[in-house]
């Protein structure tokens, strides 16, 4: 059996220098009996690393989140790449990689990032206007000076890096705006993802809140865009239509939201804690600790096989519906509060419908042109 091990790995728990106004993950927290678990000890980094490179036997991905994982300090990460080094009997492929806010990078941390490989995520919304209305510090001034910043050293040390946006009302009301701004900074790597209430809200009520309405016509305007540069030979990455032209190729896609159900993912909080997603890092889906248990037992154990199962159910009108071979229902964060204890339709359900309509043939022949491709090549 091949055991291709992806972990995420929480060192700074929700501590964060930030006070993102839409931020998730700040209200999973506050729903917690522990709101932080503090910063993790090198102790338990090792016991993790350690873990890790035994059970996988191909290939091991450590993922760095927060909160802002940055705040325990690059000391931390250098006794990472140490441990890497002394644990990895097999040779095994390891990827590291950090999703970061930006504001604690300097010329240290970039030249170490460079130096050592890991795959940055950074998060910038937009242009100054549209990106300082919401990614705010703990002082309510706006990030994006300093974001624009550690974007400029990580080009300068040759750091790979892809683009965190958050889609909100707002950024759905100037996609254009959006788009050309990575484009003129050459961004080519792009993940946009919809911006989440809070756990079991159902109601849009903030305003940054995305309505459908508004999220179908984020997706037209920036699928027009996109198409029209990739149709000119500028080709730039946006991860969600990437896959659904993988998904038309015949490939499995890499964001798990569209495979149809949930796995167990492995987030592993700074007191060692994991749960099965980052969407649901709630006491009620604590899976154990990973200084007593093996990743074999926190995969078989009860939380987690309840937490796939509970995903699997799809509507009858979800099922029938004509976009269901690219949809596949939605991530279940989206079909939440759930309905009779089983997941409702996704709440963004009207905007992919329209979305599909509009974009199927033009994503369907680029799938033929880049098989076609392959087969020559």
């Amino acid at each position: 059996m091949t055991n291709n091990l992806n972990i995420m790995i929480k060192p700074a728990s929700s501590n964060c220098n930030l006070c993102c106004k839409y931020c998730f993950y700040h209200s999973l927290a506050k729903s917690r009996k522990t709101k932080s678990y503090g910063y993790m000890d090198i102790d338990l980094l090792e016991k993790i690393v350690k873990k890790s490179l035994a059970f996988s036997n191909k290939n091991c991905t450590f993922a760095f989140q927060g909160g802002e994982p940055t705040l325990i300090g690059l000391d931390f990460y250098r006794k990472l790449i140490e441990m890497e080094l002394k644990y990895n009997d097999k040779n095994l492929a390891i990827i590291n990689a950090i999703q970061t806010n930006g504001i604690s990078i300097n010329e240290e941390w970039a030249k170490f990032l460079s130096e050592n490989h890991f795959l940055i995520g950074i998060s910038i919304d937009g242009p100054k206007e549209i990106h300082d209305t919401n990614r705010i510090n703990n002082q309510g001034e706006g990030t994006f000076k300093k974001v624009i910043q550690a974007i400029n050293l990580l080009n300068k040390y040759k750091v790979e890096y892809n683009i965190l946006t958050v889609v909100t009302s707002l950024v759905a009301r100037h996609t254009n705006k959006v788009y050309n701004f990575f484009k003129n900074h050459n961004f080519r790597y792009l993940q946009f993802i919809p911006c989440l209430e809070s756990l079991n809200e159902e109601t849009r009520k903030e305003n940054y809140s995305l309505k459908p309405e508004k999220y179908a016509h984020f997706l037209k305007t920036l699928f027009d865009l996109w198409y029209d540069d990739i149709s000119k030979g500028n080709i730039i990455s946006i991860q969600y239509f990437d896959n659904l032209i993988g998904l038309l190729m015949g490939y499995k896609p890499e964001v798990c939201g569209m495979t149809g159900q949930c796995a167990c993912q492995f987030i592993i909080e700074s007191d060692g804690g994991v749960y099965p997603c980052d969407f649901y890092v709630i006491d009620e889906w604590y899976l154990g600790n990973i200084k007593k248990l093996t990743f074999d037992e926190l995969l078989n154990s009860n939380n987690s096989k309840r937490f796939v199962e509970v995903s699997k159910y799809i509507s009858p009108e979800c099922k029938q519906c004509k976009w269901f071979y690219l949809c596949r229902g939605g991530c279940r964060r989206w079909r939440e509060p759930f309905i009779n204890k089983k997941p409702r339709l996704n709440i963004l359900c009207s905007a992919y419908q329209e979305f599909f309509e509009y974009a199927e043939d033009r994503l369907i022949k680029i799938a033929n042109q880049l098989k076609t491709k392959r087969t020559m090549e």
